[in-house]
C-alpha cells in the first residue's frame, strides 16, 4: 500500500537511509514497496538490493516537484520507465526544459496525482491519490466521478516523532528559515509514516475499488535489473574480435617503439595480457583511454598514467603510462585478473591548465547522451550541523561559532544547545547535497539517461546521481580524469626553456630525469623544494636519512611516507635495515624470497597481497579484498574480519606458529586504509624526477613555472626564496617590464601583477595587453591616460615600485598621481589624437628613509623582496651555528636565528606538537622539533625571526633540533610611519608562516615498533 516511499536521499526532507526504511517495511511484514525519492534515482539501485535481501519487492519511482510542490508521482511499470522519468528531469536540470505541471506522454510508466492537482483529463496510465485523511471529501460530487481512478497514498516520510522533528528542520534548513516561521505547506504531513498495512486497508474498507487499484499497480509493477551486466560502452570499433584486432596492433606497434622487436619478455608479457584484457572484455577500455591520450598528445599537453594501470605492459606501450613494468617488476595480475570481480580504472592526470579541453573532447567524442561525471553525496559535517541545525534555532553567530569551534563537551550546555547536540547527532551522515566527483567519468554504452537522471553542477558537466559506488555496482567503470599543479609546472618550465634558451626537450623521456648524477645528489640532500611530491618537509627529510640516490629507492620512499607504513613503524624499521642491511635478518624465508628489494618489508600493497597469498595461503579474491581496503574503499573494510579469520587458519594449516602468524598479520592489518600500489609510487616517482631534473639543470624556469602555477607546499615567498638561492635577481612588477604571470628575462625575474593583493584580475591583464597593443607607458601621466584606473590601484602600483623606470621617488609619483586625476576625464582616455607634452611638477625634495620599500612589499605582496628578513631585525645577532654545520654538533645545544618558513601540528599522547620547518641568514633550511611541554612555556608567535635554542640530533645523516626555548625577535618600526608610533608595528602582523593540521596519531618510537630482526625459530 506504500506508493510514495522517501529516504534520506530526498534530501533535506527524508529521514530514513534505504536500510531502515526497508528493515522497519520487513518488520512490519509489509510484501512490497516503491521508492520515490524526490526529482532523484540515487538510492533505487541500494534499494532494490536490500529489499531482495529482506524478501520485499521492490518497485522504484521518483516523485516530481517543482519549487518544492508536490507535482505527481511517477512509478515505473518496468526498468525501461525510469529512464522515460530521467530523461524528463535530466531536461529540466540540463537543457533547460520546464517541468509541466502534468505529466508527459510516457509508455512504462504509471503517474499519480495529488488532489491538489488533477488534470481535467485523466490518460489511461494516470491515478489519483487520496490519504486517509482526505477520504470524507469524497462525498463532493466532483470527487466521487474519480473514485475508479484513485488509489490509496500513504507517503513515508519519517518513522517516530523524534524523526518528525528531524524532517521540519531540515525543511528549515533548506530555506534557510527559522524552525518557528516554518510554513506548514513546506513540511510533510504528521501521518507520513511507515504501518501495518491493515490498519490502513481498514481505513479504505468502505472503497474497495481503490484498494483494488493499487493493488492493481503493485501486479503490474516490477524492477528487473542484471548487476553483472556490463555498462560501459561496449566496443570501440564495430566489434569486440576488430576491438582485439585493433588493440593487438597499436600493442606491438607500441612494443616496437619501447622495446624494440627482439625483446621475447616484452612479447611474452603483452600476448599473456591481451589474452586476459580481451576474455574480461576489457578491450574498449583500453582503446578510449589511447584515443583519450591520444588527443592530448595531438595538442601538445602532457599527461602522466598512474595507480595500478601502470602494472600493465600493453598500457605502456599504447602511452598511456611511462613505467616499465619490466624494469620494476610489476605483475600485471594486480591490475586486472580472471578473479576479480570488477575491472580496475585508469587513473590520468592533467596539468590543471589543460585538463578542461580534454573533459570537453570526451564529452564531444563520445556524446553527451553517453558521458557524465560520477556523483558524490556531500554529507552534514561536525561544522556544519552545529551551524545549520544552530541557525534554524535561532541561536545568534556568535554562538554559532563557539559550537562549530569547540567539542560537544566544552559546549555551554542550555537546552537550546542540547537540542541542537540531539538534531545535530541524529544528522551525522546524512546527505546534504549532491556534488561533482573530482575525477570520475562515466562512458555508457546505452543512453546514460537509462540509468540515472542528470544534474548540472556550477562546473558545466553534467553528473550522474548516485555515487562510484552504485556506478560500479551496476556495471559502470570510471574514468579518472585528474588535474594537479606539478604537471603544470613541468610544462610550464619546458615551454620556458624553449623560450629563454631555444632548447627543446621532451621530457617524457624518462631516461633523461632517471640516472643523473648532479639530480641524485641534489636528492639524496633533499634539495628538492619545488618538486612534485617530494617538497614536504617530512619528504625532505626522509630522502636525507635514506641518502635517496636513485630512482629505485625514491620509489620505495613515495610508498613509506604514506600514513599508514609511517603509523605503522614500517618507515623507522626501512630506514634502518637501508642503513644497515648487514643488522637484521628476515625472520621468515617467504619474507626474504618475495620481500628482498625492501628488506623484507610489506611497503607496496602487492608486497601485503604476496605474502597473504605466499605465506598465507590465502586465495586470490581474498588478496583482492586485502587490496580495496588498503586502497581505503570503506565498503571493504568489514570483510577484514572474514579474511583474517581465513588467514590464521590457512597459516595453521602450513604449520606457522601463533605467534609467527599474529606478527605476519599485524603487518598486513597496519596497511588496511594507506598505501600505495607499486606502480602509483613508480608513476610518483617518474613525476617528481622529472621536475627535480628541470630544477637542478634549468633552476630559473624551474622556479618561475612554480610561482605561476602557484606553488605546491609552500607559499610563494618560498620559491621566491629557492630562486635567488639559484641566482636570480628578483624584481617587484614594473608596467613596462612584467606580465600577468611572473616573467624571466635572463637572470632577473620580474614578479607577475597576479601576485598583487588587491589588484583586479581584469586590469593586471590589461596592462600588460595594453603595453602589447601601443608601446611601453612613457611616464605616469601616459600611463593613466591609457588605463582605466583609481587612486588606490594606482597607489598600489606606485608603491610596489612599478613605476621605477620614471626615475621619480614614490613619494613624487603618489604627489604626481593626485594632481592628475583630480582633473582627469575618463571619457578622454584614448581618445587624444595628439600626444600632449607631459606635464611637469616641481615638486619638494621627498626623503625616503632606508626600508621603506621592505615594508611597502610586505604589505602589498606579504613578504620582503628588495632585502631578507633578517635585515629588518633590530639585533645583528645571526646564531651561533649555521645549517650547515648541524651534522657536526650531534647531542650538542646550539643557538640559532631562524625565519620561520612552516609549521605542522601533530597530536601526541602528552598534546600538541610541532614541527618547524626554518631558513638561516645564509637560505639553508632546517628542521625543529617543539615538544608539549616546551610549547606551553614557548609557544609560535606567528611568522617572523626567532632566537631558537635547541639540542641538535642527527639521525641518519640528517640533522633536527629539539627546541627547548625559543623567542620571536623584534623587527625595527615600519620607518613609513615615523611619525604615528600607533601604526609603527601594524604591518608587522602580516608576515606570514604555512601552518598545516593533522589529526594522526603519533608515529611509534623505535622501542614500540618491535618488528623482528632476527629469523623466527
Amino acid at each position: 500500500m506504500f506508493l510514495n516511499c522517501h529516504s534520506y536521499h530526498s534530501l533535506r526532507y527524508g529521514t530514513l537511509s534505504v536500510k531502515e526504511l526497508v528493515a522497519q517495511a520487513h518488520a512490519l511484514g509489509i510484501s512490497e514497496l516503491v521508492l520515490t525519492d524526490i526529482n532523484t534515482v540515487t538510492a533505487i539501485y541500494e534499494f532494490k538490493k536490500e529489499c531482495e535481501n529482506k524478501g520485499i519487492k521492490p518497485i522504484a519511482g521518483v516523485e516530481i516537484r517543482k519549487d518544492g510542490r508536490l507535482l505527481y508521482i511517477t512509478v515505473a511499470k518496468e526498468f525501461s520507465g525510469i529512464g522515460e522519468v530521467n530523461k524528463m528531469i535530466t531536461d529540466y536540470h540540463c537543457n533547460g526544459k520546464d517541468l509541466c505541471e502534468m505529466a508527459p506522454e510516457f509508455d512504462k510508466v504509471l503517474v499519480i496525482y495529488p488532489l491538489e492537482n488533477i488534470p481535467e483529463v485523466l490518460k489511461d496510465n494516470e491515478f489519483i491519490g487520496i490519504r486517509e485523511e482526505e477520504l470524507t471529501l469524497l462525498i463532493r460530487p466532483e470527487f466521487q466521478r474519480l473514485i475508479s481512478r484513485m488509489v490509496i497514498l500513504q507517503p513515508v516520510t519519517f518513522s517516530t516523532k523524534e524523526e518528525y522533528h528531524l524532517h521540519r528542520i531540515l525543511r528549515a534548513i533548506d530555506h534557510n528559515t527559522l524552525l518557528s516561521k516554518l510554513e506548514e505547506t513546506e513540511i510533510c504531513r504528521k501521518s507520513e509514516y511507515l504501518r501495518a498495512e491493515k490498519s490502513i486497508l481498514e481505513a479504505f474498507q468502505r472503497y474497495p475499488e481503490i484498494i483494488q487499484n493499487t493493488k492493481n499497480i503493485f501486479s503490474s509493477c516490477s524492477f528487473e535489473f542484471d548487476f553483472k551486466k556490463v555498462r560501459n560502452q561496449l566496443n570501440f570499433t564495430k566489434s569486440r574480435e576488430s576491438d582485439l584486432k585493433f588493440l593487438t596492433r597499436l600493442a606491438y606497434l607500441g612494443l616496437k617503439k619501447r622495446y624494440g622487436l627482439d625483446h621475447e619478455e616484452a612479447r611474452k608479457r603483452i600476448e599473456k595480457e591481451l589474452k586476459v584484457i580481451h576474455e574480461l572484455k576489457f578491450c574498449s577500455y583500453f582503446l578510449i583511454t589511447w584515443d583519450i591520450i591520444r588527443y592530448s598528445n595531438r595538442m601538445g599537453f602532457m599527461h602522466v598514467g598512474r595507480g595500478s594501470g601502470a602494472n600493465s605492459i600493453v598500457s605502456y606501450c599504447l602511452g598511456i603510462t611511462d613505467i616499465c613494468p619490466l624494469e620494476l617488476d610489476l605483475y600485471f595480475e594486480r591490475f586486472l585478473n580472471l578473479n576479480r570481480n570488477t575491472p580496475p580504472d585508469f587513473d590520468i592526470d592533467w596539468s590543471w591548465q589543460e585538463r578542461d579541453p580534454m573533459l570537453q573532447y570526451i564529452f564531444d567524442r563520445y556524446g553527451k547522451e553517453h558521458v557524465a561525471f560520477c556523483g558524490t553525496n556531500v554529507e552534514f559535517k561536525y561544522k556544519s550541523i552545529f551551524r545549520e541545525v544552530g541557525k534554524v534555532f535561532g541561536l545568534p553567530k556568535e554562538e554559532l561559532d563557539s559550537l562549530t569551534t569547540q567539542s560537544v563537551e566544552a559546549h555551554d550546555r542550555n537546552k537550546v544547545v542540547d537540542r541542537v547536540a540531539k538534531y545535530g547527532k541524529l544528522l551525522e551522515k546524512f546527505p546534504n547535497q549532491r556534488s561533482m566527483h573530482a575525477c570520475g567519468i562515466l562512458i555508457s554504452e546505452e543512453p546514460i539517461t537509462n540509468f540515472t537522471a542528470l544534474e548540472m553542477p556550477p562546473k558545466g558537466f553534467p553528473i550522474v546521481q548516485f555515487d562510484m559506488y552504485t556506478a560500479e555496482d551496476i556495471g559502470l567503470e570510471k574514468f579518472d580524469i585528474l588535474s594537479q599543479r606539478g604537471l603544470g609546472t613541468i610544462n610550464d618550465t619546458v615551454k620556458l626553456i624553449k623560450e629563454t634558451r631555444g632548447i627543446t626537450m621532451d621530457i617524457r623521456d624518462t631516461t633523461i630525469s632517471k640516472n643523473e648524477a648532479l639530480a641524485n645528489e641534489h636528492l639524496a640532500q633533499g634539495k628538492t623544494i619545488g618538486c612534485f611530491y617530494i617538497e614536504s618537509p617530512a619528504m625532505r627529510g626522509l630522502l636525507r636519512r635514506l641518502k635517496c640516490g636513485d630512482y629505485r629507492t625514491l620509489v620505495a620512499a613515495s610508498s613509506i611516507i604514506r600514513p599508514g607504513v609511517a603509523q605503522s613503524g614500517m618507515m623507522r624499521e626501512y630506514i634502518f635495515r637501508h642503513n644497515h642491511p648487514d643488522q637484521f635478518e628476515y625472520f621468515h624465508s617467504v619474507f626474504e624470497d618475495h620481500l628482498k628489494e625492501t628488506y623484507g618489508i610489506m611497503v607496496y600493497q602487492e608486497d601485503v597481497i604476496k605474502i597473504a597469498q605466499y605465506f598465507g595461503g590465502l586465495s586470490l579474491a581474498d588478496g583482492d579484498i586485502l587490496r580495496r581496503a588498503m586502497s581505503g574503499k570503506g565498503r571493504s573494510l568489514e570483510k577484514l574480519q572474514e579474511v583474517k579469520a581465513n588467514f590464521f587458519a590457512s597459516c595453521k594449516g602450513k604449520g606457522h606458529s601463533e605467534q609467527l602468524t599474529a606478527e605476519a598479520y599485524r603487518q598486513i592489518e597496519s596497511f588496511a586504509g594507506y598505501s600505495f600500489c607499486k606502480a602509483h609510487s613508480a608513476s610518483y616517482a617518474v613525476e617528481s624526477y622529472q621536475s627535480l631534473y628541470l630544477k637542478v639543470y634549468y633552476p630559473l624556469e624551474f622556479m618561475v613555472s612554480v610561482i605561476n602555477n602557484q606553488g605546491g607546499f609552500y607559499r610563494t615567498e618560498v620559491y621566491i626564496h629557492e630562486a635567488k638561492m639559484s641566482g636570480a635577481s628578483v624584481q617587484t612588477p614594473c608596467v613596462n617590464t612584467s606580465e600577468y604571470q611572473t616573467v624571466l628575462r635572463g637572470k632577473e625575474i620580474y614578479l607577475g601583477f597576479m601576485l598583487l593583493q588587491g589588484l583586479e584580475s581584469r586590469l593586471a591583464h590589461g596592462i600588460a595587453e595594453e603595453r602589447h597593443k601601443n608601446g611601453n607607458f612613457q611616464s605616469l601621466e601616459d600611463f593613466i591616460r591609457r588605463i582605466p584606473i583609481g587612486i588606490e590601484t594606482i597607489q598600489t602600483l606606485i608603491f610596489i615600485g612599478a613605476f621605477r623606470f620614471t626615475g621619480q621617488p614614490k613619494n613624487e609619483l603618489l604627489v604626481e598621481a593626485r594632481l592628475l586625476l583630480i582633473n582627469f576625464k575618463p571619457e578622454n582616455r584614448g581618445l587624444l589624437l595628439i600626444e600632449e607634452p607631459v606635464q611637469e611638477y616641481k615638486l619638494p625634495q621627498l626623503k625616503r628613509e632606508n626600508f621603506e620599500d621592505a615594508f611597502d612589499e610586505i604589505e602589498i605582496i606579504g613578504f620582503p623582496v628588495s632585502c631578507i628578513p633578517f635585515d629588518l631585525l633590530k639585533t645583528s645577532y645571526r646564531g651561533s651555528v649555521m645549517v650547515k654545520d648541524l651534522v657536526l654538533h650531534h647531542k650538542k645545544q646550539v643557538k640559532m636565528m631562524a625565519y620561520l618558513i612552516s609549521r605542522k601540528h601533530v597530536p601526541t599522547k602528552k598534546g600538541t606538537m610541532y614541527f618547524g620547518t626554518w631558513i638561516d641568514v645564509n637560505g639553508d633550511y632546517f628542521d625543529t622539533a617543539h615538544f608539549p611541554d616546551s610549547l606551553n612555556e614557548y609557544p609560535f608567535q606567528g611568522g617572523g625571526c626567532y632566537l631558537l635554542l635547541g639540542t641538535v640530533e642527527v639521525d641518519y645523516h640528517f640533522p633536527t633540533i629539539t627546541i627547548h626555548k625559543m623567542a620571536k625577535m623584534p623587527m625595527i618600526p615600519d620607518p613609513r610611519y615615523a611619525y604615528d608610533k600607533d601604526k609603527q608595528y601594524d604591518i608587522h602582523r602580516q608576515i606570514r608562516e604555512d601552518v598545516s593540521m593533522t589529526s594522526r596519531k603519533p608515529y611509534p618510537q623505535a622501542h614500540e615498533i618491535g618488528l623482528p630482526r632476527q629469523k623466527f625459530q
